[in-house]
This record gives structure tokens, sequence and C-alpha cells, in this order.
């Protein structure tokens, strides 16, 4: 038998693809928003400089480079808990694990679900995240879609999920986005975080919240605001935390898994199981950059060094947000969403001629990143949109709704 012959041909990454165009474009004034990552004004992706004093000290203080276990950084793990919940869930029905990034607590978290409820299904948004089902794929468990963004109205299609959702099993998981949700930029109010909490508790559906962009839409507190109200409501859930973005920590992938569970002997068994998920996953999750995070956080001016650069990053986001929501009526939706994404009101074909006209480069399905906008490119960028969007009465009327004043 040929080693590997049943292996069936992989489609290549979508993003890759594009990064690697985007690359090979000669043009000087190409312009990339398709590339999930913060820019600042001058379209580089700087180390904070609470970053570089925390590990200024760890390379003068560090004393050992040896194993931690599979529960990561204890400490770190602690003060996320402050950062996450606000002083919420920390009782033996919590428990979190360090994990690498915020993808290793989603498969973290799909593995601890596939032993525990193998038949369980989980409902993802449409769209989504491009990573989500198969993550939980991989994993064994079926994922089903449930309607989520209205492309008409570029708002949350609210009862359309929740009428999809009605279809669901007891010990099902639905999948939702603690804020900015990726790649839309909506989020949902806190009257409807009631209503989810409700609809989970009547329906018997596990929450697992995907928390990637605390911090980048409203701040921090108002980012897990919605999370801990529904983790408040329901007896069981996850919660897949991400430090890649709010500390610009990407390459170091700084994550941690936080499970809730109906009680505190339920909780001690699921603990002991996600260690053994993770010591077969990966042994031992990467140590600096939740070393980084942990200093941060456990040193008072730190902290606040941080705090004011994560508003510095937020303040441009949402100002460039008001600034393309201002160029045209189709696009006013965009200044109420939030953090690094947004979908744009357009097809593949006029994403594939912004490309090849102007050097625009972003995926196929017109989601952009804010912060590949700036001062010096952002005329280029709506010269390149502006003549292929239509104002449909949808839009119009959604965007109607949006004082000036309220946006900004």
């Amino acid at each position: 038998m040929i080693p590997f012959a049943a292996l069936r041909p992989q489609q290549p990454d979508a993003l890759l693809a594009l990064i690697a165009m985007h690359r090979a474009d000669p043009r000087a004034d190409k312009i990339d928003v398709g590339v999930g990552v913060y820019r600042d004004e001058a379209g580089l992706t700087p180390v904070m400089r609470a970053v570089k004093a925390a590990e200024a000290h760890l390379l003068s203080e560090q004393r050992s480079k040896s194993y931690l276990g599979a529960e990561g950084d204890v400490r770190f793990v602690e003060l996320l808990v402050d950062l996450v919940f606000g002083g919420g869930p920390r009782n033996a029905r919590c428990f979190g694990l360090q994990t690498p990034g915020g993808t290793g607590a989603l498969r973290l978290g799909a593995q601890i679900l596939a032993r525990a409820a193998p038949a369980s299904r989980v409902w993802v948004s449409q769209p989504t995240w491009p990573n989500h089902a198969p993550i939980f794929a991989e994993a064994g468990l079926e994922t089903l879609v449930h309607p989520y963004f209205d492309s008409e109205t570029r708002r949350i299609a609210f009862d359309a999920m929740l009428g999809a959702l009605q279809q669901s099993r007891p010990g099902d998981v639905v999948l939702m986005h603690g804020c900015c949700h990726n790649p839309t930029g909506t989020q949902f109010s806190p009257e409807q975080w009631s209503v989810v909490a409700a609809l989970c508790n009547d329906l018997g559906l596990i929450p697992f919240v995907d928390l990637a962009y605390q911090g980048l839409g409203d701040g921090l507190d108002a980012d897990g605001a919605g999370m801990r109200l529904l983790l408040e409501a329901v007896p069981t859930a996850l919660v897949a935390y991400s430090c890649d973005k709010n500390f610009a920590l990407y390459r170091e992938r700084v994550g941690a898994l936080f499970v809730q569970t109906a009680n505190d002997g339920v909780g001690g068994v699921a603990r002991a199981n996600a260690l053994a998920l993770a010591r077969s996953l990966w042994s031992m999750p990467p140590d600096h950059g939740a070393a980084v995070v942990r200093t941060i956080l456990d040193d008072t001016g730190l902290r606040v060094t941080w705090g004011e650069e994560l508003d510095r990053m937020r303040g441009r986001l949402n100002a460039m947000r008001v600034c393309v929501a201002d160029a045209h009526p189709a696009l006013a939706p965009i200044a109420l969403q939030r953090g690094l994404f947004s979908l744009l009101p357009i097809d593949a074909g006029v994403v594939a001629a912004m490309r090849e006209s102007h050097g625009i480069y972003m995926p196929a399905d017109g989601r952009i990143n804010l912060a590949g906008l700036n001062e010096t490119n952002l005329s280029r960028f709506l010269d390149g949109l502006l003549p292929h969007l239509e104002t449909r009465p949808g839009v119009a009327k959604a965007a109607a709704s949006i004082s000036l004043g309220a946006r900004r």
C-alpha cells in the first residue's frame, strides 16, 4: 500500500492565496484590507509598548524555561478571569486552562464536547469565521448553520436566527461571537443576549462563546458584558478566549478555554478530561506569550499602559468606520458595527474588479479589515469601491435610521 494514497486533495487556503497575490503585485499604491491583523496609521502591526516592557522584564528576571504543565500558566489564567468575567464565575463550577491561541481553545472545547456528548450538533452562524466549522468537524462533531446576517439591512437577522434554532435538539451547542462578529462586525444588544440566554435554557442548548476581540469593540467591560449575562443565566457553557488581537501577540498564540459546568462534581471531572485532552493535543502550551500577558496584567503601571494603547487602537478602528460609512448610504451600517471586520455590499465579481483595476485586496465575500485603511489610502479605496455600490431600499432604510451624531 502506498502511504497517504487514501488522502483527498485539499483546496488551498483562500486567504493565504490572497496574501501571495498581494505580495506579488508590483503596484506601490496597492491596498491590503484582507489580512485580519490590526494595523496602525502607518500600515504597521507594531509590538505594543506594554508588551515590550513585559518582555524586557522577563528577559532580566525569568530564571527557567522548564515545562509549566498541561494547564499552562496558572497565574495567567487567574488574571484572565478578572479581565474576561469581570469578577464573575470563579467557583468550582468554572475552570480555565491556557491554550495555544483562541483556535486551540476552540479545538480543546470541541474535543471535550465530542467526548462528553458525541451526538451533539454544533450550530454556527452564516456567515462565520471560516475555521469554525472545520475545527468542530475535525473533532468529529456535526455542524449546522443558522441565519445570522441580513444582506439587505446589513444587520443581524435575529428573528431568523431564533427560528432556525427552534429546530435544535437538547444538548446541541450554539457557537456565538462574544463581540465584534467576524466577518460582519455586528454584535448582539444586551436585550438580544437575554433572549439568547432564555432560548438556551428553554431548548437545552449549550452556548460556546468565541471571545476573540475583547477591547476592540466598545471597551473591555462592554465587550464582555453580553457574555457575562449569558453565563449568569445558563448552567453549562464554554468560552474560547484569545489574547492575540487585544495584546497584538498574533504569532505567540495566546489563549485560554473556560468551561462552566452545572455543579462542582461535574466540573472536577470535566477539568480532568480537559487536561488529558490537552496533554494529547499539544502536551504543554507555549509559555512566552502567556507570560507577557501575565506580566502586564499583574503590574498596575503596565496594565494602564496596555489599556491606553488598546483604547487608541479601538478609537482608530471606530473612527475609520465613520469615515467609510459617511461615503455612501449603502455603507452607513458600518458605523454601528465594531471590531476589525465588515462585509461590503458587493459580490465576488466586484472584488475581482477592484483588485485588478485598483490593487485593492480582500476575500471574495467582500470582508474588509478596517485597520487596513488610513488617511493615505482611504480616498483611493473609496474611488475603487463607490462606483460599484447601489442604494437598495433595505440599506437606505437602515442608513436613514443612523444619525450623524449617533455615528460619532
